[in-house]
């Protein structure tokens, strides 16, 4: 049974919420931004419509969020006066009380998500490290540890480019990771060099094995942001799509691998970007897709050049690594460690199966970025 101190806890934690994410500017906010997109010629302009829309939902979205935090706090308070009167039970006071908890933290992580970035949609890369079919399992496994936790987060998960391991797992892929919220903000914690240490299960010894794959999140750019690309850097291969799946796969070239000589605006040097696409069977879609893929990459180097130029006029502050070793994942032990934050987990079955949130939080707290 809760204590009256943590129901005092919930309704000052609610309370904080509602001064500092300004909810009653934010409904105001959100009449007149609503009010814009019942204009008669509100979709003569497309382009400018969408970004509108996109700022009407997110303005609700904190509203909502912010209104199931005061339902669920106001529940429990009902439901501790209730129970003094035996009208519930402790186990009922107790459930309201982790239900209000976990909306109030839901709200409080979503509030340290303050990169402009952050609520965009992301592209996410795996690729195995050095070691064979050892490596391509464990990206095959991290592959799925994140389309597992985009599911449970209402996201839609599009897989743009694989290529398959030699006997088992994959060497590389890049997942589109759309229509849900925050996903760049929240996936951004992912950045890094993951390592596993198992008893492998393709060693006759059962020897203990370490395996290595890096993870690589950018913001995934749409129609609404401007990225310049230079046409004349840019040149196109076609070739033949591999894999199961009809009539077209393996006879027409749908598959479209993109180039492009990227010149840092800063140090001049020069760098080939690569990117192949052979999510669609048609290769107009795969070129397009490609294009935007491409805008994203351009746009996450000019973001990381923003941060860093940040970072060094804000002393003090903590510098990440993006190619640096960020978690381990120790199967014998049952233990996952993540070696920024020191935040741990015995529940390597869980983990596995996509729920990361307590490294997540443990990340934007050790390291936030404020930059509205």
């Amino acid at each position: 049974m809760i204590t009256s101190d943590q129901l005092k806890d919930v309704l000052e934690r609610a309370e904080a919420l509602h001064r500092y994410l300004e909810i009653d500017k934010k409904k105001i906010e959100f009449e007149e931004e609503d009010l814009r997109t019942q204009a008669p010629d509100f979709w003569d302009d497309p382009k400018r419509a969408e970004e509108q829309m996109k700022k009407v939902k997110a303005i609700k979205s904190w509203i909502d969020g912010y209104n199931d935090v005061r339902t669920h706090a106001d529940e429990l308070q009902l439901a501790f006066d209730f129970y003094k009167e035996e009208m519930v039970t402790e186990e009922e006071v107790d459930a309201n009380y982790a239900t209000a908890m976990q909306a109030i933290e839901a709200l409080e992580l979503k509030n340290m998500l303050r990169q402009k970035e952050d609520p965009m949609d992301c592209v996410l890369k795996i690729n195995s490290g050095a070691g064979g079919t050892e490596s391509q399992d464990w990206a095959s496994m991290l592959m799925r540890m994140y389309m597992r936790w985009a599911e449970a987060n209402g996201h839609k998960v599009t897989i743009s480019n694989l290529q398959d391991g030699d006997e088992a797992g994959i060497k590389s892929v890049t997942m589109q990771i759309e229509g849900g919220e925050y996903a760049y903000g929240y996936l951004k914690s992912e950045n890094g060099v993951h390592r596993l240490v198992r008893v492998s299960p393709f060693n006759a010894q059962g020897k203990r094995m370490t395996s290595f794959a890096s993870v690589f999140v950018s913001p995934l750019v749409d129609d609404t942001i401007e990225v310049y690309v230079d046409p004349s850097k840019v040149s196109w291969d076609l070739f033949r799509s591999g894999g199961a799946g009809g009539q077209n796969v393996n006879k027409v070239e749908t598959g479209v691998r993109l180039r492009y000589q990227y010149t840092d605006p800063d140090t001049g040097e020069e760098e080939e970007i690569l990117i192949e696409n052979t999510e669609s069977r048609k290769q107009l879609e795969n070129r397009n897709n490609a294009m935007r893929l491409l805008k994203s990459q351009l746009y996450d180097r000019a973001m990381k050049k923003r941060l860093e130029a940040q970072a060094k006029i804000e002393a003090g502050k903590k510098k990440i690594e993006w190619g640096s070793q960020i978690r381990s994942y120790v199967f014998d032990d049952r233990r996952v460690k993540d070696h920024r934050t020191n935040y741990q987990t015995t529940d390597v079955d869980g983990v596995m199966n996509g729920k990361i949130d307590g490294f997540i939080k443990a990340y934007l707290m050790e390291f936030p970025v404020n930059e509205e």
